[in-house]
């Protein structure tokens, strides 16, 4: 099975903008900034990163499927609106690709049963707008302050789950800089 590595840097752009801009929002508590991005709390850029992966392989274990994730490492970006030198988002883009391609229904299907049970909020399911009209799911954890972008992607060839989980912002520590990797 050939594994393409990596997601292209538009593809995380447009994951990030759609889960900054509709999923991943604060709740009525009163966590989130003006722009209504939702307040992590306070990180380091490589504990936050250790983290946004640690919620990827539990996410991956929601599928009840076996298969193989890839490799990707997380990333580090601006929060909208925030001082970059003090503030930051983490995003992990990842595919999943199902040791029997039969199986790529029965793990998206049990993503979709599976994480309103472990506090996510699904706010968009169907397909998307592509030419292949993937179907697609976006959610959110307010108590963790992620969101989620998963595309099942049937047509690729391994079929695969291209997901892209999305921290809120985080603030470094007093005495720290944000390192972009």
């Amino acid at each position: 099975m050939k594994i393409k590595q990596g997601a292209p840097v538009l593809l995380v752009s447009l994951a990030l903008t759609a889960l900054g801009g509709c999923g991943l929002t604060g709740s009525a508590e009163g966590d989130a900034d003006s722009t209504g991005m939702p307040l992590a709390g306070t990180s380091t850029s490589r504990d936050a990163a250790a983290a946004v992966e640690q919620v990827s392989a539990e996410l991956r274990g929601l599928t009840g499927v076996e298969g193989k994730p890839s490799d990707g490492l997380a990333g580090v970006t601006e929060c909208p609106g925030k001082d970059p030198a003090r503030h930051f988002r983490v995003f992990h883009p990842w595919s999943f690709y199902p040791a029997s391609n039969d199986r790529l229904d029965e793990a998206m299907e049990r993503l979709k049963a599976a994480l309103p049970e472990h506090g996510w909020k699904v706010a968009r399911y169907g397909p998307d707008t592509s030419r292949n009209k993937n179907l697609s799911l976006t959610a959110d954890h307010g108590e963790k302050k992620y969101g989620v972008s998963i595309v099942q992607m049937k047509k690729n060839d391994p079929p695969k789950l291209s997901l892209t989980v999305v921290s809120g912002c985080y603030e470094v520590p007093e005495g720290k800089e944000v390192e972009r990797f």
